[in-house]
């Protein structure tokens, strides 16, 4: 089964904390898509993905582009890219998560509907079988396990 972690966003929002664990992930070789629930959000994170440090590029793409790069951004439960991680974003359903190593579910804590979405992914998708784990966002940014 997939292994799926839950990220907890207290201090920082989305495109402040995704590159990070985008960053994270091409370290160890693995290509990502991105999962959001609408255009508008894949253009912002798309346009943060481009200016997030002067040291560093994360090479990616979206639907609009037509390239297949490490990093996809997308509003479809495609894998254009042969991805092995998922990220899910604004409580974008999830497609069958079988086909990946892990998936990341990011929610903004500050936002009631968005927690409600996520334990609700989070009993769905603990009862279909995955090993699910909860990180909560510190206030430097740091994730500590919670569960």
């Amino acid at each position: 089964m997939t292994e799926i972690l839950f990220y907890h966003l207290t201090s920082q929002p989305l495109d402040r904390a995704l590159p990070a664990l985008l960053e994270k992930c091409l370290g160890r070789n693995w290509r990502v898509v991105v999962q959001a629930t609408g255009p508008d959000r894949v253009s912002a994170l798309d346009d943060a993905l481009w200016t997030t440090s002067d040291e560093s590029f994360l090479p990616h793409g979206a639907d609009a582009d037509g390239s297949e790069e490490p990093v996809w951004l997308t509003t479809t439960d495609q894998n254009p890219n042969g991805a092995a991680v998922r990220v899910l974003v604004d409580g974008a359903e999830p497609p069958d998560l079988g086909a990946y190593e892990r998936a990341l579910v990011m929610f903004d804590g500050h936002d009631a509907e968005a927690l409600d979405a996520a334990r609700t992914q989070w009993k769905a998708l603990k009862a279909q079988g995955h090993t699910v784990t909860y990180w909560r966002q510190g206030d430097d940014g740091r994730w500590k396990r919670e569960a």
